[in-house]
């Protein structure tokens, strides 16, 4: 198994997502950070800097050039960087050094790296808002086919009262809804140009600095946060926070999944379930135990991040690498348990048989809320709880319905509303409403 099995050809269909996977390889990272270098003369020769002639070249050879990772590895190793052996195989690549003695005029490694990483990110939130989008859609149209579909609600791993399937629907959806409107907010603040020189003062280009960032920014469509952000890691910690956020979420479906699978459950049925290599009535909840594999894993990354975020003075290597170790694979892990949500949500369907025989087995134990309730309205609450509890410890001893007990005692007590989904049929419409809305 390799360090990240996203990674390998044996495991990649079970934990890796390519769209999102393709933005962090190594091919992808090189042509991000000669982007970068092109747009940087093309800032520069606008602005008087560099020469326009030389500018122009650079820029054009940015989108043209094509470096070998392999070949930039030993020197990486020293510098700590790849971009002294980008730049370097860059210009040689150019075989024109009255234009290339220009490249990287004024930058340092780390604007290239992390104006790439931006440029990376922006990609991956309109992947990721799509998808946000197309789940949403579905959980709308799962929750609002079943908003009345009852099953049982539990608690603590025990029934409770009855709910429906589509309001169930709506508990995984709603945060999805929300998640989707913090990535929103989040998304402009990695969509930044990073270009502050050796120490973030931008000194080597003079007064002409500031206006060099705010149109190198322009060029990339990227913003110009007005200055350095080489030590401020405050955005990608907050990015890492909501991915971490958003697997969790995805992670309570998966959960909940599993337990409604279950063998003497059978509430769900995973079209595609999971076989075992001995047993040959298994169908395994496989999908939903990556969506809760994913979740922890990517909550750990996130904390991971936050240390991350610890930064020394102007820069700091050893907190920068562990960014490095870190994010590409939360990122992956990220993108997979989205697309795994979506997949799931197109199939898994209910099954309402099940259902009905979960949510009473014949004891009525499941309406005892509503039958306290109910006799609520004659008695003091403390006193009707106390006779309903009193019923269901003897339903259970003599192995008799709740709801045969209760008509024997309080034969005038209108039970028309017991066992009643109460807002749960609301609840799954207004999520499916917003959901469509939201789309």
């Amino acid at each position: 198994m390799p360090a990240s099995p996203a990674d390998g050809a044996l495991y990649r269909g079970l934990f890796a997502d390519a769209e999102t996977a393709a933005l962090f390889t190594e091919s992808a990272e090189i042509r991000a950070m000669l982007l970068a270098e092109g747009a940087l003369a093309q800032a520069q020769g606008e602005l008087g800097l560099i020469p326009q002639e030389s500018a122009a070249f650079i820029a054009r050879s940015a989108r043209e050039v094509a470096l070998d990772p392999a070949a930039l590895s030993a020197e990486t190793a020293i510098n700590g960087v790849p971009v002294p052996a980008l730049v370097a195989a860059f210009r040689k690549a150019m075989n024109a050094p009255e234009h290339a003695q220009y490249l990287h005029w004024g930058a340092t490694s780390q604007d290239v790296m992390d104006t790439g990483l931006a440029l990376r990110l922006r990609r991956l939130v309109e992947i990721w808002e799509a998808r946000l989008e197309a789940l949403a859609r579905a959980l709308g149209a799962l929750a609002e086919a079943h908003a009345d579909l009852p099953m049982a609600a539990r608690t603590y791993g025990q029934l409770a009262t009855p709910t429906s399937f589509g309001a169930v629907v709506a508990g995984w959806g709603g945060p999805v809804l929300r998640h989707r409107e913090r990535l929103k907010a989040l998304a402009p603040e990695l969509a930044l140009a990073s270009l502050g020189g050796a120490a973030g003062t931008l000194s080597a280009m003079g007064p002409e600095g500031p206006a060099t960032r705010a149109r190198f920014a322009q060029i990339l469509r990227l913003s110009d946060p007005g200055g350095s952000w080489h030590a401020e890691r405050d955005r990608i910690g907050a990015f890492s926070a909501w991915m971490a956020g958003l697997c969790a979420s995805l992670g309570k479906m998966g959960e909940d999944l599993i337990l409604m699978a279950q063998s003497g459950i059978g509430e769900i049925a995973i079209r595609g379930a999971g076989g075992s290599s001995t047993m040959p009535q298994k169908q395994n909840p496989v999908g939903p135990s990556v969506l809760v594999a994913l979740a922890r894993q990517t909550a750990a990354l996130a904390m991971t991040m936050q240390g991350a975020g610890v930064h020394r003075q102007q820069r700091d290597g050893a907190a920068w690498f562990v960014e490095w170790l870190t994010l590409p694979q939360l990122c992956v892990s990220t993108g997979r348990a989205l697309s795994l949500a979506l997949e799931l949500a197109g199939a898994i369907s209910p099954v309402p048989e099940a259902m009905a025989r979960n949510l009473d087995d014949g004891s009525g134990l499941i309406h005892a809320e509503a039958y306290s309730f109910a006799l609520a309205r004659h008695l003091p609450r403390p006193e009707a709880q106390a006779k309903i509890k009193a019923l269901c410890a003897e339903a259970q001893r003599e192995g008799v319905s709740l709801s045969a007990l209760v008509a024997r005692d309080f034969p005038h007590l209108d039970l028309a509303a017991a066992g009643g989904l109460g807002a749960a049929p609301r609840e799954a419409r207004a999520f499916a409403i917003r959901a469509k809305g939201d789309a």
